[in-house]
């Protein structure tokens, strides 16, 4: 017979107490405790049916390797995010901010999947839009297969029976926070019901073979909702970022068992839907001003392909106080790094300017790889000079003003070569290196105050 037990768990750690606690002693917060019942017994979950007796440990020489299958989806940005295509049993989450597009992004996948495998059917499931609303977007964006399914429901057990009878080869889930499962007594979205929903759709897709995709929606912080178990779980874990009042968006793979990860795929919303960026690199200067000044160029990687990004800097007096740092696209502590060493080492007082400086198309530089290009664009709108169209400038800068030398420069320089950038300003042991090797001139500089005399 089922017994039910109440428990307190903490809606951002999972940790479970036998009582209310107004601050949890895990991870510290406070008010985040909420009563849940789980029920125990016989059937309870199909995450307590799993127990083989026939199972055994194995030596590795008799284990067959085994070779992944790809089903590509001819949306190239998409591939290559997922590794070259899907995998047939895998479970991939995708998380984003509200209305970011995730269900843009699955729909148009799910209609290239119909389209592509005809034999195949494709169940998408929506628990936060009616089936008329989903039918509506899907021929917005040009979807009308014969393979195609939707289906309006909240209850697990239900989705399970229609999927048993359906047999579909792929499967979405919109969302996993509206999902509930009757085996657990507790609200939607809570922990209890996310960890349970999630196990159960990870046993039926390895058990089938069915390729699943499930969203997540995202807190204030950032990252998905629910335990972190959640993202342990699943093959891959995908993030949707970008300015939901902006065009562009950036697919990025946290976590990935089938495929390398930080890899980048970049869209562009339009009224018909995504639309793959081909060319990343000129979509992040297309809109230059010849002769601007304040302006200059650097080269970063972001998975296995190398983007050439341009930094903005606004130098302005400031009569009335301290000067102001604001940042977009970069953290305001580097900046502020960056600016001591040039007041330091290049003997430029920059205390009382307000500095100003943005990555242009709304990218998130993370590395220090784009120090030298910062320090470029600050001096070339300090002294209203404009720097080289051609020049790009790529090192690391210490806080004794020396110029590092960054990961991966090689392939960059490649990038540079086939793009027609006649001069890139790094490191003197990258020069060094790299002497002869490519057709274009390489300036390699010990210290950051050295770029003053070169533009």
């Amino acid at each position: 017979m089922a017994k039910i037990s109440i428990s307190y768990v903490c809606q951002s750690c999972s940790y479970k107490a036998p009582k209310w606690l107004g601050k949890c002693p895990e991870c510290g917060q406070w008010n985040s405790f909420l009563e849940e019942e789980t029920i125990k017994g016989k059937g309870a979950s199909l995450s307590q049916a799993r127990h083989d007796p026939s199972s055994k440990p194995k030596l590795i020489k008799e284990i067959e390797v085994e070779q992944y299958a790809r089903l590509v989806t001819k949306i190239d940005e998409f591939d290559r995010v997922m590794g070259g295509g899907l995998v047939k049993g895998s479970l991939t989450l995708i998380g984003g901010e509200p209305g970011i597009g995730k269900s843009t992004l699955l729909m148009e996948i799910s209609g290239k999947i119909s389209e592509l495998y005809s034999n195949d059917k494709v169940l998408y499931v929506s628990g936060e839009e009616s089936e008329g609303q989903v039918a509506s977007r899907s021929k917005r964006l040009g979807i009308n297969s014969q393979n195609f399914y939707i289906f309006n429901e909240t209850n697990w057990q239900t989705i399970l029976e229609q999927i048993k009878l359906l047999k579909p080869k792929f499967f979405v889930l919109d969302s996993i926070q509206t999902t509930i499962s009757h085996e657990v007594q507790s609200a939607p979205g809570t922990i209890s019901q996310i960890r349970e929903v999630t196990y159960e759709i990870m046993n039926y897709a390895k058990s089938t073979g069915t390729t699943c995709f499930i969203i997540g929606h995202v807190t204030k912080e950032g990252s998905i909702a629910g335990p972190k178990i959640l993202e342990h779980m699943v093959d891959t874990v995908i993030y949707f970022e970008g300015d939901q009042f902006g065009q562009y968006r950036l697919l990025r793979a946290m976590k990935n068992r089938f495929g390398n990860t930080n890899e980048v795929g970049i869209f562009e919303m339009k009224e018909a839907g995504l639309e793959e960026v081909r060319n990343p690199s000129q979509y992040f200067l297309d809109h230059s001003i010849k002769g601007a000044y304040g302006r200059s160029l650097t080269c970063i990687i972001e998975g296995t392909r190398s983007l050439f990004i341009e930094i903005q800097a606004l130098v302005v007096d400031n009569k009335y106080g301290n000067g102001r740092r604001t940042t977009q696209g970069v953290d305001s502590n580097r900046l502020a790094m960056l600016v001591a060493v040039i007041e330091k080492y290049f003997g430029i007082p920059l205390s009382f300017c307000d500095i100003y400086l943005n990555v242009v198309g709304g990218m998130k530089l993370s590395n220090r790889e784009s120090d030298l290009s910062m320090i470029a664009s600050i001096l070339s709108s300090h002294r209203s000079k404009p720097i080289p169209e051609d020049t790009v400038f790529i090192g690391e800068v210490g806080l004794t003003g020396e110029v590092r030398s960054v990961p991966m420069i090689e392939m960059r320089i490649k990038e540079m070569a086939q793009m027609n950038y006649k001069r890139l300003i790094t490191s003197a042991k990258i020069a060094k290196e790299m002497k002869g090797k490519f057709p274009l001139e390489i300036i390699g500089i010990n210290k950051a105050d050295e770029i003053s005399n070169l533009f």
